[in-house]
């Protein structure tokens, strides 16, 4: 066939079919030549070859009438191999379209994806010859009738959001009430069965761990193993091909149409602070073919050499205009047309590091959050990296929710009964406002979590003092040494009551603590359920039962249990207060907005380093504008000595007395509460007020 392509427009990246036929796009501004290679549908068999015929700037383009839908094709570039100049052109080396919305086959581990010869004594300034078109995955032209624009977001206010942090395939690979033939896909997550269990638990916001195309690391597929997590990407614009199912790329829309319906959001973690193609030693596979001086940071020392902030081998550099553009671009793609309404950036301290360290008004934040189609979805920041000045907790734009870490750390040390952790705790129950009260920001800002997908889960936190990740097959030195875990008297599994049941107990005060908490809680997929990883808190390569959720592992009711800590949660607005409590006394009736004391009534004794013991009464904030909680209150109880207390309960409004809402003890029949109240040993409780006929009630 004869392919005869014209100059085309420089004006929109990557390929797209106008009814008639296809514009091509895409960035380099060091190349002499970008080809465009066209393939058999299967993409085994490259059928063209076709220098793009323009240049507008550093766009390059072309046009070709009559190219059809579902067009195979990819790019070689043509310039220096010169990687002591930074640049790696190989025109060997078959690219992805950097802005591809899908993928035709698959990477394949093989030493042609390569720009240079394995093995050679020059290592990567060697030159490779071979085609690496045999070994990857091409780009796809995708039908634009895919992509119509998703409306109709839940909106959720953040002061009302419950994250459930999840992998695609892991949360329902386990799953036998989902039909075998979808487990473990994009449809599974918003099956009848998902959306039931979400809305039992009050899930308002399912943050996804990466879905962005990405690549299986070599040096894993080595070893027998894979990139779970997906922290690799290679695609920013393409879903990723194996959580497809019957349904493809419109199985991931309808997932989000339906999660709409149920008033459910998605989050999407994203990975913009490197790519899939490594460092020096890394394959050839689109950005660094494509323009490897402009895509990647390199070093001042020698331009061989990748800035490595993130600790994968490279660090994309967002401050350059067009990569800026391409990340903004992708961002405004998944809301616009895949509906997502949130993005968690990982490491985002390397996406706001400017020339001069860490800026949290710097381009790339700038850009984002002055961008109208970005303005309204909720962003979250992992804040740190490992680069220079790279943890930034509480330093990131007001627009910003930030992962805290802090909290998580502070709720583990302290029911393992470390001392001072008591004065941390104190702080993390009021939303970290020592961290985060500045530049107009707002309670919601921390996102507070007990257990996330890297580290133990909740139940292995209860029962592990150390990691066991023999089957990452790295000696167990990967994963975090900190876990700040107890597995109160034995290691690992037991069948011992005892210890059990101080597990589950152990378990429930931390869910409670967190969902007591100012901020924003988020759970993490099975923990719910008492899910464990057999100790793993770095299961990034274990797509097996070690990585996935056991949907059988709920022993002791836990399930039930954080159904009731959401509905509680939900029904009591002082706990989703959108301004910090700082112990000011408020206009409406001159009481404080947050009051702390001991179980006799008195302050606490902060100084005490064993303190274990204390109670906080939350009320609506002085500082809000309209009083919308005046009349809620609730009194939270926190035990964590190993022997009952007797509590003095606050005097009561007239005509109101106090009431159980929730505790994670023995669930003991109170039939009075008077001016005191019994609480167990290592127990958190919840008072709220009521009308005196009801004071009574359980």
């Amino acid at each position: 066939m004869e392919y005869q392509i014209t100059s085309g427009s420089p004006l929109r990246m990557g390929a797209h079919h106008d009814g008639r036929g296809v514009n091509f796009a895409v960035f380099s501004a060091h190349a002499s030549q970008i080809d465009l290679c066209l393939f058999s549908p299967d993409g085994r068999t490259q059928v063209a070859r076709l220098p793009l015929p323009e240049r507008s700037g550093d766009i390059w383009h072309g046009y070709l009438q009559g190219l059809p839908l579902g067009t195979v094709y990819g790019y070689r570039a043509h310039g220096a191999y010169e990687p002591g100049q930074g640049h790696r052109f190989n025109p060997n080396k078959l690219l992805l379209d950097p802005y591809t919305r899908q993928l035709c086959g698959a990477f394949a581990d093989n030493p042609a994806m390569l720009g240079y010869v394995e093995g050679d004594a020059a290592e990567d300034l060697s030159f490779d010859p071979r085609d690496s078109a045999p070994y990857v995955a091409k780009s796809v032209v995708s039908d634009p009738a895919l992509f119509t624009k998703i409306t109709d977001q839940p909106q959720t206010p953040w002061e009302d959001t419950l994250i459930y942090e999840a992998h695609v395939k892991g949360l329902t690979a386990q799953n036998d009430r989902i039909p075998a033939a979808t487990r473990g896909t994009y449809e599974a997550l918003a099956s009848d069965e998902m959306l039931d269990h979400f809305k039992q638990l009050g899930v308002t916001a399912l943050e996804l761990l990466p879905v962005h195309a990405f690549l299986n690391d070599s040096f894993l597929l080595k070893k027998g193993l894979t990139n779970y997590w997906g922290y690799n990407t290679i695609g920013f614009f393409a879903p990723e091909p194996r959580y497809f199912g019957p349904e493809g790329i419109a199985g991931f829309q309808r997932m989000v149409r339906r999660l709409h319906s149920a008033g459910i959001e998605v989050i999407l973690d994203v990975v913009y602070n490197h790519t899939a193609e490594g460092d020096q030693r890394g394959p050839t596979l689109s950005f660094r073919g494509l323009d490897n001086a402009s895509y990647y940071r390199l070093t001042d020392e020698d331009a061989r050499y990748y800035v490595n902030d993130t600790g994968t081998g490279n660090t994309l550099n967002v401050a350059h205009p067009q990569v800026l553009r391409m990340v903004l671009d992708s961002l405004r793609f998944w809301v616009e047309h895949m509906g997502v309404d949130g993005f968690r950036f990982d490491l985002a301290t390397t996406l706001a590091r400017e020339a001069d360290g860490f800026d949290p008004q710097g381009g790339f934040m700038d850009a984002l959050c002055q961008d109208p189609v970005l303005a309204g979805v909720k962003l979250i920041a992992e804040p740190w990296d490992i680069g220079p000045g790279g943890y930034q907790l509480g330093a990131y734009p007001p627009e910003f929710a930030e992962w805290n870490d802090a909290y998580r750390d502070t709720v583990r040390r302290f029911w393992k009964g470390d001392s001072h952790s008591a004065q941390d705790l104190a702080a993390r129950l009021l939303g970290s406002a020592e961290v985060f009260d500045h530049r107009g920001r707002r309670a919601w800002s921390s996102v507070n979590f007990i257990a996330a997908h890297d580290g133990f889960t909740l139940a292995d936190t209860t029962s592990y003092a150390k990691r066991h990740n023999q089957a990452n097959r790295e000696g167990n030195r990967d994963g975090h040494h900190t876990n700040h875990s107890d597995p109160c008297g034995v290691e690992g599994p037991t069948s011992d009551p005892d210890i059990l049941a101080r597990r589950a107990r152990r378990q429930r005060n931390m869910l409670a603590t967190m969902f007591l908490s100012q901020g924003t809680p988020m759970l993490l997929a099975g923990d719910e359920m008492g899910n464990g990883q057999a100790g793993n808190n770095n299961a990034y390569c274990q797509d097996n039962a070690i990585g996935w959720v056991d949907w059988q592992a709920d022993q002791s009711g836990l399930a039930h249990f954080v159904k009731e800590l959401s509905a509680f949660r939900a029904a009591h607005p002082v706990l989703r207060q959108t301004r910090f409590l700082h112990g000011a006394m408020r206009v409406s009736d001159g009481l404080p907005d947050v009051a702390w004391f001991d179980v006799s009534g008195a302050a606490p004794d902060w100084h005490d380093p064993g303190l274990s013991t204390f109670c906080l009464m939350l009320r609506g904030s002085a500082d809000a504008v309209v009083d919308t909680v005046h009349d809620d209150a609730v009194l939270v109880i926190i035990n964590r000595a190993p022997e009952a207390v007797k509590l003095r309960l606050p005097d009561t409004p007239d005509a109101q007395g106090w009431k159980v809402g929730l505790r994670t003890g023995a669930a003991s029949s109170v039939a009075n509460i008077e001016a005191e109240f019994l609480v167990e040993a290592e127990e958190v409780v919840a008072l709220t007020l009521a009308p005196v006929d009801n004071a009574h009630e359980r």
